[in-house]
């Protein structure tokens, strides 16, 4: 027979009394504590009035003194080759065609020899820090002195859709909202009539993944990113259904409005119904707003030779980058333009022709990245527009295939490089190895990337958070991430 004692409702053990009376009367004191504390969210009053609706993307001040009030993000889809553009590997030359030992892991899977393909392009100094850039950026080389190159840049995987979607979310699995859309979740917008964050995609398509890569994730679809074109209809399905006059649009919202404050409660989130009312409404003065934005008529002569749209090689990048410096001017706080689209050739990968396809994509965009640069500084904007230019991830130094001179893709170290913005121009932070291969000196991960950004903004990186599922969601991750430092002036 046993000994143990008989169980009851209140346990064996004194122990297991108090364990299991302890989402109980006990836990009161615990709970009176934390609410004096403020851990808990205020209680709602009846008598408290609540707002009619609160637009999510209202300006809102920044954690600290911010440096950068926007930024544009020129997305190279692809890959661009860290080895022919910014990251000068003299020791390459004359070792074309050699099979030699290194490790690299792309899309072909985990290689422990290759064959070198050396840079196909001479490269020169530019500036007075003296940065050696390839012949494939000469205008881009002229404004070295106003760019930070991160010439150790790592990410987590070295494939197109899952690297695409860490670069945008900082996570490898869709579903996380992008970094345009933590931006203006932390700080709001400065235009009422205008996304907070637009996207400009490339005129041959969208890149792998599509919408995911400007989804707002779990946040309010508010904050999700705004697809605009630079010729035509400026955003495509905005216009009311035919039939439908100004006015009539009008009463619909006011009715809207109405509703929303005739069912306010102070038990009740409203939240949902206000951020489709903010939407609606954010349509509703885009309709007027959006195509002036996009209209470079008003532009000079001289502004359009200077973003390249005089020419038909760089015209439609060159409308873009001019469509995103008018976006600033207009308070819009996170722009994204996509260099390279669909697949293939159409974008940065060079998985056959090296020089057929980094001739295309550099030459339609090197012109216009420098008319940026330089009409953001001429007009007195670049000091608070921070500019990031770079894709997924790198390429190899070794060719793909037996014959040709494609490169595979490459996470373990690649060049991105930032102007504007409080950022440090002229420097070059962090190294790869002698072929390129991997970053040795200064490995940055994408997270850092991105807390720089935030930083720049006036965001704290490992403070800015989104409860959802349980948790306080951060872009940068679990872990705290210090921005990169070295680049910050």
């Amino acid at each position: 027979m046993s000994t143990q004692p008989k169980a009851n409702f209140c346990g064996r053990t004194r122990r297991e009394f108090l364990w299991q009376t302890g989402g109980g009367f006990t836990a009161l004191p615990l709970l009176s504590l934390l609410s004096q504390d403020g851990f808990f969210a205020d209680p709602a009053l009846a008598s408290e009035a609540k707002p009619q609706y609160l637009n999510p993307l209202a300006a809102r001040k920044s954690h600290f003194p911010a440096q950068a009030k926007h930024v544009i993000f020129l997305f190279m889809y692809g890959g661009p080759s860290h080895i022919d553009t910014f990251d000068y590997k003299p020791n390459m030359v004359g070792m074309d065609g050699k099979t030699i030992a290194v490790k690299t892991f792309g899309r072909g899977g985990k290689k422990n020899e290759g064959r070198i393909v050396e840079p196909r392009w001479k490269f020169k100094q530019y500036g007075e820090c003296g940065k050696w850039v390839s012949d494939l950026f000469p205008y881009v080389g002229g404004c070295v002195d106003d760019i930070a190159f991160l010439n150790s840049m790592t990410a987590d995987s070295p494939v197109h859709g899952s690297a695409m979607l860490m670069m945008n979310s900082g996570k490898v699995l869709s579903g996380s909202p992008a970094l345009g859309s933590w931006v203006t979740y932390g700080l709001g917008s400065e235009n009422e009539n205008l996304p907070g964050f637009v996207v400009m995609l490339d005129d041959t398509g969208g890149p792998i993944s599509g919408a995911k890569n400007w989804s707002s994730g779990y946040m309010p679809a508010a904050h999700q990113g705004v697809v605009m074109r630079s010729g035509g209809v400026p955003i495509l399905d905005l216009n009311p259904p035919a039939g439908m006059s100004r006015s009539t649009q009008r009463r619909l919202l006011d009715r809207l409005l109405e509703k929303n404050q005739n069912h306010q409660s102070p038990r009740t989130d409203n939240s949902d119904l206000a951020a489709r009312i903010a939407s609606y409404e954010l349509a509703y003065k885009m309709q007027d707003h959006a195509p002036e934005a996009v209209n470079l008529d008003d532009e000079t002569p001289a502004t359009h030779k200077l973003y390249g749209i005089d020419d038909s090689r760089t015209q439609g990048f060159g409308r873009k980058c001019l469509m995103a410096r008018r976006l600033v001017e207009r308070g819009v706080r996170f722009i994204q333009l996509y260099s390279g689209g669909a697949h293939n050739d159409d974008n940065w990968d060079a998985h056959g022709d090296l020089v057929h396809n980094h001739n295309k994509h550099a030459g339609s965009t090197d012109k216009p990245i420098a008319g940026l640069l330089k009409d953001l500084k001429q007009r007195g904007m670049l000091s608070d527009t921070l500019v990031v230019w770079g894709g997924e991830f790198g390429r190899q130094p070794t060719a793909e295939y037996d014959k040709g001179t494609g490169r595979d893709h490459n996470s373990y170290g690649f060049t991105m490089w930032m102007a504007g913005g409080g950022i440090r121009g002229g420097m070059s932070v962090g190294t790869t190895d002698e072929l390129g291969s991997a970053a040795v000196e200064k490995p940055l991960h994408v997270k850092h990337l991105h807390a720089t950004i935030l930083h720049q903004l006036g965001l704290d990186p490992n403070n800015l958070t989104y409860f959802y599922g349980g948790l306080d969601k951060k872009l940068v991750g679990v872990e705290r991430v210090e921005p990169i430092h070295d680049v910050i002036g």
